[in-house]
């Protein structure tokens, strides 16, 4: 006997709505991580040391890049504007630290001329080092 009726064809399915959720979440996570890992955007050559130490407090970036940019906290501004930009900080009420990092590069009266603005304002300033 011969069975003439079709066989019923199962089709089989993969669910992929949920594939574009996990992939955003995964990009999200990414994205957040890559920032937390280095908070500078602004590429400068460290000078190395030998010892290195961690602060705790609240901490203004200043940094210079060899061709004589000051951004503060990842914004750019001028040297005649680095007075009044850490004053206006250190109105705030916590202890402001002011990481300096400067191109290894840089000149020295770049570091000078800053170091001057800080003793001015009584701010207490730590330069950034690469560990060796």
């Amino acid at each position: 006997m011969i069975n003439l009726r079709q066989k019923k064809k199962e089709n089989a399915e993969v669910f992929t709505s949920a594939m574009n959720d996990i992939m955003f979440f995964l990009m999200l996570f990414f994205i957040i991580a890559s920032t937390l890992l280095n908070p500078s955007i602004i590429n400068v050559a460290l000078p190395k040391a030998s010892s290195t130490e961690t602060l705790h407090k609240k901490e203004m970036d200043l940094t210079i890049t060899k061709d004589g940019h000051y951004y503060i906290n990842n914004k750019e501004t001028t040297f005649e504007n680095l007075e009044t930009a850490i004053s206006a900080e250190m109105k705030s009420g916590d202890e402001l630290v002011i990481k300096l990092r400067l191109d290894k590069d840089g000149t020295v009266q770049q570091l000078v001329d800053v170091l001057a603005v800080g003793n001015k304002l009584k701010a207490k300033m730590v330069i950034a080092t690469d560990k060796n």
